[in-house]
């Protein structure tokens, strides 16, 4: 059995390395993919949609370095529950609405915008969705 997960996004926090005790670096930023769609009401509706990447060893150190907030990625990866739950990970927003945000552990991790881009243009990566993401406030980041 195989499962596989596409996402691209933008990034959240600037990327937070640390070592297993036995050396290995493992590198751990958010990811949140946004689209825009009309509702059968009329209503425009915008969902944003977190997910917490880990990727490991050289990647990580690679993550490490050249991720930083805002740069547009894609990540390929695959997707781990909750520990507790077996579901996404679910927290309690400032607002005192309810968000959640999946775990991923990535395969690959490529860079679609570069350090110096801000995340502001194109990228390679196009609008998502419909609709261009112009990143979350510190405020909605839940992680």
């Amino acid at each position: 059995m195989y499962q596989s997960l596409t996402i691209v996004g933008n990034v959240g926090r600037d990327p937070e390395m640390r070592y297993t005790p036995s050396g290995q670096a493992v590198t751990s930023f958010s990811v949140a993919t946004n689209r825009q769609y009309t509702a059968n009401s009329g209503e425009t509706v915008k969902e944003t949609i977190w997910f917490r990447v880990t990727a490991w060893g050289k990647q990580a150190e690679t993550c490490n370095k050249f991720v930083k907030k805002g740069m547009k990625v894609l990540v390929e990866g695959r997707i781990t529950g909750d520990p507790a739950t077996g579901g996404p990970k679910v927290f309690k927003k400032q607002d005192g609405s309810f968000g959640s945000s999946f775990e991923v552990s990535a395969n690959t991790v490529r860079f679609l915008s570069s350090r110096d881009d801000d995340g502001g243009g194109d990228g390679g990566g196009g609008a998502m969705g419909g609709g261009q993401f112009t990143g979350p406030s510190d405020e909605d980041i839940p992680f």
